[in-house]
């Protein structure tokens, strides 16, 4: 059964349930308005939906019951006591078709025809009932029109009415029962948004009470236990209250076939939709904050994407164009792509609108890269359509689609390529109630820094603060890794004429973050430990500061203002040019060694050194050792309410062990389908690795590379064991050679 059929069963069972209600109170009050106007609205649903379906026995059936309750809504007939009892074998046919559907996902071949003529005689006048009353209590017994009215089933004869637990097909034979898991109105239950949103504003609050009992009771052994639960009971309440607000974003994919049908025809297009990912779910608030975003993106793709058939011809494409709709769920956000493979966006066009538009200066267009061109299509007022149409060309659109998506804490993204198409990726936040957040200190605050916009963080020593910045006119630069990363500094930002260089009084941190499309460094003077936060919104004297985007309130207690890192970047004059600028001098150097190393997160354990390969690592986690269980001998992790495997071949967990006290490490991989766990001493660093090869040979050295001149073991995580395992595997550690210690 798809889901568009099991959501209409669910809908019209509630509706015959209201019925049902209403029924037993119209035989008391047969004038009342109300009742009869709830009944006629009961089955006027079915009626409407089961066309749409192709359920014509339903609809047809349904029809005849609309006629009559139409009458009764008008006041031309009165509510009396035969035309109560039609209602109740209408109500009764109605469930069972509904039962069969739901059996075997057709609607069977009963015969309907008795009652459907018994509804239509209703309709007739006065006497007219009353003649059609006296010949059916004539040919029926006496005692089944004696029957109360709360046994609807012996109203009619046998032959009109469908049995009740099992329906009848036309030879008579009952079809299977259907499977004692329950109905689907059984297995389901409706719950209003306002509740769900004071459920979810309670899991808030309590994340903040554990957050604020795990800080107080990490130095007290005798409540260890006793807050670990309270950490597991949490994290799971606040998974199951988040899961209840999902909804697959089909939902919205459903309405575009029919938007592409309607508006290639209108715009003289052949279009072929394929569609991905429809059962990556959402939060329902932010599903429904994305509706006009993603209906504006498709829109925009017919139009000034896909060209006509004849003009695709002509280029040597096939004359129907591709318009993709993907979704999918990456780390805490979901992707939705819209894309297809029309003509692209001519960025010196471009250009040359948003100067004629006075949205930008000559000056200014002239000095914009490309990737910078094609954010203008996102100004207010921009478009490059030749006239006003009904589709398009009053400049209202893409700024939409940008502003309803950074409300919500999303980013925009979009890629071209001349004649070959466009591609636009909303990244959308599963939620915005509950975010993960590094935590950091400057001008001797807290801040929370969102982990979505983080990509990795920097240590910089005292004694190499000196010698770490580069300059370019006024802008500081920090090398990384052979590129140019353009630095902000925070208490620069908080307090005009703050500091403005890296102090070799104390260590230095940098968070590398990238905020649409543009990567930076900011520069705070602490860092404190991970957080799930909870988003509180902002008052307006805070927002009009433009570096925030929320409040919280942080474990112990204080309160923290949330960075908005695209804000930070807008206002320190972080651009896409000076990132691509200032990465150009080492292009050179750095395309010499492409395809010859990689990034490897460099870690230590027991003394000894290895390599994670940097785009296998999700999260950085220290938790104390007193979080860490065991499944046999294996030692696992409840890591966002999923078993996670932990590798401890280099000792850490053992040597911790009779301090409970203590806090690890744990670097959470993504191997194939799964995540796994390394317990580490500590991350060293990032690098880059050498690709090392056996002497003599051209082949590579099997497990180990180069780092910062010596020579380091990779990790093989795909070595690592699934849970459960039956015996034990060689560790990881254990397969370093001896030249890394």
């Amino acid at each position: 059964m798809d889901e568009l059929t099991r959501e209409f069963l669910i809908e019209s069972q509630e509706g015959l349930d209201r019925m049902e209600r209403c029924m037993t109170d119209l035989e008391e009050r047969p004038q009342d308005a109300g009742l009869i106007g709830e009944i006629f609205r009961s089955v006027h649903t079915i009626k409407g939906t089961t066309g749409f379906l192709g359920f014509k026995r339903l609809e047809k059936l349904a029809h005849a019951g609309e006629n009559l309750l139409g009458l009764l809504r008008e006041g031309k007939l009165t509510a009396n006591q035969p035309i109560i009892t039609g209602l109740l074998q209408l109500l009764d046919g109605l469930r069972s078709i509904l039962k069969t559907i739901e059996a075997d996902n057709s609607e069977g071949e009963g015969a309907d025809g008795v009652l459907i003529g018994w509804l239509e005689e209703l309709q007739a006048p006065a006497h007219a009932q009353a003649t059609r009353h006296a010949r059916v209590k004539a040919d029926a017994a006496p005692a089944e029109l004696a029957t109360p009215v709360t046994a609807p089933s012996a109203q009619i004869p046998q032959s009109a009415a469908p049995a009740q637990k099992m329906p009848v097909q036309a030879e008579g034979e009952p079809v299977k029962p259907r499977a004692a898991a329950g109905s689907a109105a059984e297995s389901s239950l409706r719950v209003d948004v306002t509740l769900l949103n004071r459920m979810m504003n309670l899991v808030g609050e309590l994340v903040l009470t554990r957050n604020q009992v795990l800080q107080a009771t990490a130095a007290d052994p005798n409540l260890t236990l006793l807050s670990r639960r309270l950490d597991m009971v949490t994290a799971d309440l606040r998974e199951s209250v988040m899961k209840a607000r999902m909804q697959p974003v089909s939902n919205i994919f459903s309405k575009m076939p029919r938007i592409v049908r309607d508006l290639s025809q209108s715009l003289g297009r052949r279009v072929r939709l394929q569609v991905e990912g429809q059962d990556t779910e959402l939060d329902k608030s932010l599903l429904e904050a994305i509706k006009d975003p993603l209906t504006h993106a498709v829109r925009n793709s017919l139009d000034h994407g896909i060209e006509p058939p004849e003009v695709r011809e002509a280029a040597g494409k096939d004359p129907e164009g591709t318009l993709k709709l993907r979704a999918a769920q990456e780390g805490s956000h979901v992707i939705i792509e819209v894309s297809d493979d029309g003509a692209g966006i001519a960025v010196e066009k471009v250009r040359q609108k948003a100067i004629d538009r006075g949205l930008i200066a000559p000056e200014r267009a002239a000095q914009l890269a490309e990737r910078e061109l094609l954010q203008l299509i996102f100004l207010p007022g921009f478009s490059t359509a030749a006239a006003v149409t009904s589709v398009s060309g009053r400049g209202v659109g893409m700024d939409v689609v940008r502003t309803n998506v950074e409300k919500i804490g999303g980013k925009v993204e979009i890629d071209s390529r001349t004649g070959k198409g466009t591609t636009l990726r909303l990244r959308i936040p599963l939620t915005l109630a509950i975010i993960p957040a590094l935590i950091v200190r400057s001008v001797n605050q807290s801040f929370a820094l969102p982990q979505g916009a983080l990509s990795e963080l920097v240590h910089i020593p005292p004694e190499k603060a000196a010698a770490s910045i580069e300059w370019i006119e006024d802008a500081p630069l920090y090398r990384l890794r052979g590129k140019l990363l353009p630095l902000v500094f925070l208490e620069k930002l908080l307090m005009p004429g703050g500091q403005h260089k890296l102090t070799n009084e104390r260590d230095n941190f940098i968070a590398v973050l990238d905020a649409d499309g543009r990567r930076f460094g900011l520069v705070v003077d602490g860092l404190a430990d991970p957080e799930e936060i909870v988003v509180k919104p902002l008052s307006a004297v805070l927002k009009t500061i433009g570096l925030y985007s929320g409040a919280t309130v942080l474990g112990n207690a204080d309160l923290a203002l949330i960075l908005d890192p695209g804000a930070i970047a807008l206002k320190a004059g972080v651009n896409l040019r000076a990132e691509e600028e200032a990465s150009g001098a080492s292009e050179s150097e750095s395309d010499a060694d492409e395809g010859k190393s990689m990034d490897y997160l460099l870690v230590e354990a027991a003394g000894r050194r290895a390599a994670v390969p940097l785009a296998s690592v999700l999260r950085i986690e220290q938790v104390p050792v007193s979080r860490i269980e065991y499944i046999g001998y294996r030692p696992v992790l409840n890591f966002e309410g999923q078993l996670l495997p932990v590798e401890d071949s280099g000792g850490v967990l053992a040597a911790a062990q009779d301090n409970p006290e203590a806090r690890i490490v744990v670097v959470v991989c993504r191997e194939g389908g799964r995540h796994v766990g390394i317990a580490v001493s500590q991350v060293l660093d990032v690098a880059g690795g050498g690709e090392l090869f056996e002497a003599g040979t051209n082949l590579p050295a099997d497990g180990v590379t180069l780092l910062k001149e010596r020579v380091t073991g990779i990790v093989d995580m795909g070595a690592i064991p699934p849970l459960p395992v039956a015996e034990n595997v060689p560790g990881q550690w254990e397969q370093i050679p001896e030249t890394v210690a």
